[in-house]
């Protein structure tokens, strides 16, 4: 099935709805979204060669400052979802966006839209820092035009 991504090429994963994330309402909980993303957003760092330990390592990290989703859709138990990620924007060494889409692989429809803008931080004081050459090396050139 062709899914309508907004950008070419994301980097994807797939999830199966499992009865335990559904909620009162009887659809997947929204958490269960948001912590797919942050699980997606982990693993496409990782395939670019900046994994949790790189992190660590070099004692920086790209933190969420704010996360922005637009949930358009619900899921149910059984049904598989994909969700994509891309990196949108790097601003003066400092700053990124990071942009979400959550599709329904049987139905094609999309379910979720979403957008972080994240700040690089030192881990050992949590404030802002300027990227380490590692972390431009790793991202910049797989970020893609957001216009």
């Amino acid at each position: 099935m062709h899914l309508d991504w907004r950008f070419d090429n994301p980097f994807t994963r797939e999830f199966t709805v499992s009865a335990g994330y559904i909620d009162a309402l009887g659809h997947t909980n929204n958490t269960i979204y948001s912590q797919w993303c942050e699980e997606t957003a982990w693993a496409h760092s990782a395939a670019l060669g900046m994994d949790a330990a790189g992190y660590q390592r070099l004692d920086r990290a790209m933190a969420i400052q704010r996360a922005e989703y637009d949930y358009l859709l619900p899921s149910f138990a059984g049904e598989t979802l994909l969700v994509g990620t891309w990196l949108t924007a790097m601003q003066r060494k400092l700053t990124m966006e990071r942009c979400f889409q959550i599709f329904n692989r049987q139905t094609g429809s999309l379910l979720l839209q979403g957008k972080w803008q994240l700040v690089c931080i030192r881990i050992g004081t949590g404030k802002p820092v300027k990227m380490p050459t590692e972390f431009i090396q790793a991202y910049a050139p797989h970020i893609i035009s957001a216009g």
